[in-house]
């Protein structure tokens, strides 16, 4: 129901030259936006959609454009004192994830020098 609010909620899409986008121009979605309400505010805003069908698409089809947000939580879930949040302030909790994001990133330069 909140659909649309949460599309006109996204910030404007930075660009190397020009003005910046208003909206993104692709949105990749799960089963569970496959609406006929989703499809049409999507098209009202100009944005392509790529949403799996109920019934007719499978999974795997999608699983070749995973998301960015889930790998990197699966990354994140290495580290236990992160994926386990014992503090209750969030600068604390900044401070322990900042360390792993830069542990992971070291090692996947490690991995492609």
């Amino acid at each position: 129901t909140v659909f649309a609010e949460l599309l006109d909620a996204v910030p404007a899409v930075r660009q190397p030259r020009g003005r910046p986008r208003k909206r993104p121009g692709k949105l990749h979605a799960d089963k569970g936006y496959d609406y006929r309400k989703c499809r049409v505010a999507l098209r009202r805003r100009g944005i392509k959609c790529r949403i799996a069908r109920r019934g007719i698409d499978s999974s795997q089809r999608l699983g070749r454009h995973r998301w960015v947000v889930e790998r990197t939580f699966a990354w994140l879930n290495r580290f236990r004192r992160v994926r386990v949040r014992y503090e209750r302030r969030d600068d604390i909790h900044l401070a322990f994830t900042m360390p792993a994001c830069a542990l992971i990133t070291w090692r996947a330069v490690k991995r492609f020098c």
